[in-house]
């Protein structure tokens, strides 16, 4: 799918990966509608881009992410692209995981992009079809140990991506994967423990890894969009792609 004058719903917009993809998208001519959780940073960022629509969104509310589609609709009248990139990292031993904590990431990495899926789909189905990607991790193609409950959430969310590519094929509405490599953005400091973290995977050459930009992650987003394949790797990840 090109892009140009395409209305793109994405969330997580208000930093980091999301925040490099608006822009990207914006100079590629895409109609943007941005959700997060940060009303004032969200609003910051559709100022500096033409006419996009700030969409401030609890992910973790049900009827949050309803309305957030709903309000796209109505908006724009039509929605092309969903790019689900909204996400947190819980980075702990499994033996040492809140339960409670783990149930909240789970909620927002998976339980919110079915939500959003479920609502996006009617609309792309009836104006013939469309794209959604969801944003993966690099950790779902590996087991490193400390990093296992986020991982799984992603795991989970790759399941759910490919089965509904599947799925929705019929209705020509192609469902894509990104996968980042460990990338340079805030993310480890927002994590839902809070605490410092070391990548337990530097001894198989995780750390020693090149960290990915935001950028260059919004490049292979716009690539997923554009190409409509089932996954896309960060160059820092090819090598996972080849299995």
């Amino acid at each position: 799918m090109e892009i140009t004058q395409k209305v793109v719903l994405l969330t997580g917009a208000s930093e980091g990966i999301g925040l490099a993809t608006a822009r990207l998208f914006a100079q590629q001519g895409a109609r943007l509608a941005l959700a997060a959780r940060s009303a004032d940073t969200l609003q910051k960022v559709a100022a500096e881009l033409p006419e996009a629509l700030a969409l401030p969104t609890d992910m973790r509310s049900e009827e949050a992410v309803k309305q957030m589609v709903a309000r796209t609709y109505e908006h724009y009248g039509r929605i092309d692209v969903l790019i689900n990139n909204a996400g947190q990292g819980l980075h702990v031993p499994i033996e040492q995981v809140d339960l409670q904590q783990y149930r909240s990431i789970f909620e927002l990495n998976v339980v919110s992009v079915i939500g959003a899926m479920q609502a996006v789909i009617p609309h792309l189905r009836e104006q013939g079809g469309g794209v959604i990607v969801n944003i993966s991790s690099g950790t779902s193609k590996m087991v490193l140990p400390g990093v296992g409950p986020y991982a799984s959430t992603k795991y989970a969310l790759n399941a759910i991506s490919l089965t509904a590519r599947q799925e929705l094929a019929k209705d020509n509405i192609r469902v894509s994967l990104v996968h980042p490599g460990m990338t340079s953005t805030d993310f480890h400091s927002h994590l839902a423990n809070q605490g410092p973290w070391q990548p337990s995977g530097a001894r198989n050459g995780i750390g020693a890894r090149p960290m990915d930009t935001p950028e260059h992650i919004a490049d292979k987003i716009l690539e997923a969009v554009q190409t409509e394949v089932a996954e896309v790797y960060s160059d820092s990840l090819k090598a996972f792609a080849q299995h």
